[in-house]
């Protein structure tokens, strides 16, 4: 493949990452990763509503990894409350996969940025004369984007969202919000739904698989898996360095 083509190849695989960072970055801040609709279960007993009458005992809120906020509903007018999951919330959640799901989020955002550098200086920079040898193309390239920042990076992505699901889902994270520092009332999830950070966090994992096939467009294979004649000029160009 010509040397032009392989630039855009890693300028569009580059400008690809860094937008991910971006959006991993913005994600990381805002409370858009679940939306959720609570029933107060209390107050509709008391009452023994159904149908149009649980609306006025329906609640909902809208939280991230750091805070949030909803309204509550127990028949007697919405309640708006505000969160935020530390210091507020440490004794109802489960903390460490809650810390868990930050430190990967982090560990994402900083290897995106590292592909976004690598595959930008392997579209203007000289890796040949970094290290020496034409090897130094397929070694930097190959172990450092293809295998490591891409992999890596996209196993962190997955690791957040199932860490994340399964927080929400097998622990019950709205339904604990919900019902923290109720003592009268009880309340129970009737919906939950991933809203926009989420989404973003799993587009960031789709395009850092979608990178290492552009490198693979690029022309980049395994640095053993060579022709002889391949062999042969490389062997050569070393002795000349």
């Amino acid at each position: 493949m010509p040397n032009q083509q392989k630039k855009v190849i890693f300028c569009t695989a580059g400008v690809l990452s860094f937008l991910c960072a971006l959006g991993v970055v913005t994600a990381l801040g805002t409370p858009l990763w679940i939306k959720a609709t609570f029933l107060c279960k209390t107050g509709a007993l008391l009452v023994n509503a159904s149908g149009q009458e649980l609306d006025k005992f329906m609640g909902e809120m809208q939280y991230g990894l750091f805070h949030g906020e909803g309204v509550r509903q127990c028949g007697l007018g919405a309640r708006p409350f505000r969160f935020s999951f530390f210091p507020d919330l440490l004794k109802a959640i489960p903390v460490s996969i809650h810390v868990n799901v930050i430190l990967f989020s982090m560990i994402l955002i900083v290897l995106t940025m590292v592909g976004t550098a690598f595959f930008m200086y392997n579209a203007f920079g000289k890796p040949f004369e970094t290290l020496h040898g034409p090897l130094g193309l397929y070694l930097l390239s190959f172990i450092s984007c293809k295998l490591f920042v891409p992999s890596v990076a996209g196993s962190c992505g997955c690791l957040v969202m199932i860490l994340f699901a399964s927080e929400v889902k097998i622990h019950h994270l709205s339904e604990k919000i919900a019902n923290y520092k109720e003592g009268t009332y009880a309340y129970k999830t009737q919906s939950e739904k991933y809203t926009t950070s989420f989404w973003v966090v799993f587009i960031c994992f789709f395009v850092h698989f979608l990178n290492g096939l552009l490198i693979r467009l690029a022309g980049f294979q395994f640095p053993f898996v060579k022709s002889k004649d391949s062999e042969t000029t490389n062997v050569a160009a070393d002795l000349m360095y």
